[in-house]
């Protein structure tokens, strides 16, 4: 008798989340799947441009990087400028990770590109969000958000989540065999010309901040990256990272994420000089 009753409870189980899924399915198919994204939107003001890139051989000239003058995540001047780059001159990678929230693997990845005449130029995959809309991770599942490549200088995208956010920020030297900084700067100015031609929808999971810069790197080394769980929650990106020899070591993995933290520092700049040769003071020098 109680087999029975538990084998029809598990029945009924069964069948409300066959519902569930069904009602899921009906509701991707008819009201999210016809959704386009599109660049046309009235956007908040920290990505209502969108950067696109002139190539010239060894010559870039940027259009649209970001170079906000940030006191408050609201209160910012608006400075939209052009960048011209020689990528013969990449002098460093730089792998980011901002810890913004207290869940440990909730996180933002960024890469920034350091050149010998001392630019600096910090690529960020990013939600483009319409005006009165706020990101969440689920919401990010649904076509919510257009993808987003963000070009800005580090006194614009790392100073806000540093100084102004008071977020926990690590900067790695990315480990990158000869010619490969060059590619992947090409391949993410490829990139930005793409969405710029045709948008892209971001997805929390298949195109995030973390799983798209996962993707650019695989695309010029086929395989560089493995698949990992860690890609999902990129506050443990760096572990994966170390363990891949994708980044330098410092000294043992727990030496060299103590060395990474760059927060601390960089609230001690006081607004006098470059923002990114201060941050970089105390980081071991080029080898």
């Amino acid at each position: 008798m109680l087999t029975r009753l538990l084998l029809v409870i598990g029945c009924v189980i069964a069948a409300e989340i066959l519902v569930i899924l069904l009602r899921y399915a009906w509701l991707w198919w008819t009201r999210v799947r016809p959704r386009k994204p599109t660049l046309d939107r009235k956007w908040w003001s920290d990505c209502a441009e969108h950067a696109s890139v002139n190539m010239d051989g060894d010559n870039f000239t940027i259009q649209n990087v970001r170079d906000f003058t940030w006191r408050s995540s609201r209160d910012h001047d608006i400075s939209w400028i052009e960048k011209k780059v020689n990528t013969n001159e990449i002098k460093d990678v730089w792998f980011i990770i901002d810890h913004f929230h207290k869940i440990r693997g909730l996180a933002h990845t960024m890469l920034s590109f350091e050149f010998n005449d001392g630019q600096v130029l910090t690529f960020s995959f990013e939600t483009r969000r319409e005006i009165g809309d706020k990101y969440h991770p689920w919401d990010g599942m649904w076509r919510a958000f257009e993808l987003y490549l963000l070009v800005a200088t580090e006194r614009d995208a790392l100073h806000l989540r540093t100084n102004v956010r008071s977020h926990k920020v690590h900067m790695y030297r990315v480990n990158a065999p000869e010619g490969k900084p060059k590619a992947l700067f090409e391949q993410l100015c490829n990139r930005i010309n793409q969405l710029l031609e045709r948008p892209e929808w971001y997805h929390t999971l298949s195109a995030s901040c973390s799983t798209t810069i996962i993707s650019q790197v695989n695309t010029i080394t086929p395989g560089r990256i493995p698949k990992t769980w860690r890609a999902l929650l990129p506050g443990h990106a760096a572990r994966a990272a170390f363990k891949y020899g994708l980044i330098e070591d410092w000294g043992g993995y727990e030496k060299t994420l103590k060395i990474s933290r760059i927060d601390e520092y960089a609230r001690s700049w006081n607004g006098d000089g470059d923002f990114s040769e201060h941050i970089r003071e105390p980081l071991p020098p080029t080898p």
